[in-house]
Parts: structure tokens; sequence; C-alpha cells
């Protein structure tokens, strides 16, 4: 049996990724040529040994990337592009060319595939107003800190995730 060396996959001349050509079974002999990505190590049981990529466990992934991991590449992709764009609809739309409601369909998918259903932790409106009005009369001066800290912790918590309210500076 052949040396096996570890290599990291950049090349040593120029430093850029490199790709595989040939791949090869060191038991039966048999071999691929071609342009290939690795994405796991297989074992001889064949099983991965891998922590990430897509041959690794859907344990091993969820424990290194949480829900995240349950996302298909178009998912992330999506993800990659909604955040790109600070959750703005609009440029959303226009940097995939697709219409409001597929941005929304997609939106979905992704909180789909996470566990989470659209309606999930969303304050009603009028939890909403309350805060804004708490808000508001600290403001103004109308009550002192301390009472707009107990008034708002009778209100239900903001969503996670969801936007602050702005809270006078």
């Amino acid at each position: 049996m052949p040396q096996i060396n570890d290599v990291d996959g950049a090349c040593p001349v120029c430093g850029n990724a490199m790709t595989i050509t040939r791949l090869g079974c060191g038991r039966c002999g048999s071999a691929l040529e071609g342009s290939f990505r690795l994405t796991g190590q297989a074992t001889a049981t064949g099983t991965s040994t891998k922590t990430s990529g897509p041959l690794a466990p859907r344990g091993q992934l969820e424990s290194r990337f949480g829900r995240l991991a349950r996302l298909n590449d178009a998912q992330i992709e999506f993800v990659e592009t909604f955040l790109r764009c600070r959750g703005v609809i609009k440029n959303v739309e226009d940097m995939l060319g697709i219409s409001y409601p597929t941005v929304r369909g997609r939106l979905n998918d992704v909180l789909d595939a996470l566990g989470f259903t659209a309606e999930d932790d969303i304050p009603a409106p009028d939890d909403r107003r309350a805060r804004r009005e708490i808000l508001a009369d600290l403001a103004a001066g109308r009550i002192s800190a301390d009472e707009a800290h107990r008034l708002l912790q009778r209100q239900p918590a903001p969503a996670p995730g969801a936007p602050e309210e702005d809270a006078p500076r």
C-alpha cells in the first residue's frame, strides 16, 4: 500500500484551491478521473469521518451550525442574499429578479426548514402600540425610567430577532 499524505487543498506554489482530478480505491484498485471536490472522507465502513460538509452526520452538523444545518444549498443562498440586503424585501426582489410573493414564499420555506412558523412569537399589534406609547411617554418626560421599566415588564417581550422599538436616547 502506498504512503498516504494529508493535504489541505491549497496549492503549494500559488495558494489557490486545488481540484482533485483522480480518486482511487486502495482495496480494489478502481479509480475515477475528472474534477472533484472533497465533501467527506469515507471510512472502510462507508461512514463519514468529517464533521462538516454534506457527508457529515446530521447530529454533528446541527451541533456545529445549529438549525442552519437543516437548510439546503438554495435556502442558504437565499438567506445569504436576504442578509446582504439587510432584510429589505424590495432589494431581495431586485437582486434575485423575483417577485414579492416569491421572496415571502422562500422566506417562509426557510423558516419552516428551521422549525419556525411564520406566526411564531409575533407580538400582537396592540402590544407593539402599548410599548411605543410607554417609550413615547418616557421620551416626553411624562414617566420616569423606573416607571417605564415597570410598565414594559408587564408587556409581552418582543420576538427574538424582531426589530427593537426606538428607545429614547
